[in-house]
């Protein structure tokens, strides 16, 4: 039995430029020297540089060993200069306030001077004591909650029992003349030369219109008018809409602008 040959996978592309995968690096690649950075500590200031270099050799603050601490700090400077940061000026000074105290230290005293005043490592030490004691309050205030302090919750109270009701727009007068338009546009299909009197009443058409309406139901506005009459029968009866609706007797509702209108008697 012959043995199947193994199939080898392809290598994976590394890259793919273009739309075309890339499984070798090209000889012409170039990677500038400061194409990555990496900073892992931010200081910021001269005094914040020199307390982190006395904490992370727990030295003693008040029997400060300037000569340890200037080689340190110059030792990070020399770091700076070399990633190409950017160095500030009050850093600088820093050094040169370092290198004047340990040449004053190497100095011999009269020992009629010789006193802890004279110390000149005591004011650098005492804006160390002060800078430290300013940035443990910071480091207390950080880790206060923001709740309430830079962040609030919102609150919205909800109503009690609500209830949604759908309340009817108005119907305004023009809605009443457009369907008025409308009858009469029908009404004319039906008109004829007729030579007699037409005994037309308001009063009349008012009780008729009231006969057809009933509290527990709508009816159409349309379906109040009889278009066969004329012009004149759509014109009454539009009035004595009109003046039942004035007289509080019937209702008019309409659901939305331009919508069909509906009239029902009041209880």
């Amino acid at each position: 039995m012959t043995q199947a040959p193994l199939t080898v996978q392809p290598p994976l592309p590394l890259a793919v430029v273009r739309g075309k995968p890339m499984v070798e690096l090209p000889a012409d690649l170039y990677i500038p020297p400061d194409a990555l950075e990496v900073i892992l500590e931010a200081f910021e200031g001269p005094l914040d540089l020199l307390l982190y270099l006395i904490r992370r050799h727990k030295l003693d603050i008040v029997d400060l060993p300037v000569f340890e601490i200037t080689r340190q700090y110059m030792d990070y400077i020399a770091l700076m200069d070399q990633m190409q940061m950017e160095l500030a000026g009050e850093y600088l000074v820093m050094a040169a306030t370092l290198a004047e105290v340990k040449s004053r230290l190497l100095l011999p005293k009269p020992a009629a001077e010789e006193g802890e005043e004279d110390d000149p490592r005591m004011v650098l030490i005492r804006q160390l004591q002060a800078y430290e004691v300013l940035k443990q309050a910071a480091e207390q205030m950080d880790q206060l909650p923001r709740l309430e302090r830079e962040h609030w919750v919102a609150q919205a109270a909800r109503a009690a029992n609500l209830v949604p009701q759908v309340v009817p727009p108005q119907v305004e007068l023009d809605e009443l003349v457009s369907a008025l338009r409308g009858m009469l546009a029908k009404a004319e299909l039906f008109e004829q030369h007729q030579v007699a009197r037409e005994a037309l009443s308001t009063r009349e058409r008012m009780s008729r219109i009231l006969s057809q309406l009933g509290p527990e139901r709508f009816t159409p506005f349309v379906a109040l008018f009889t278009p066969e009459e004329g012009r004149a029968g759509v014109v009454v009866s539009f009035l004595a809409i009109l003046e039942l609706s004035k007289e509080s007797l019937i209702e008019i509702q309409q659901a939305q602008p331009g919508s069909a209108i509906y009239v029902r008697a009041r209880a």
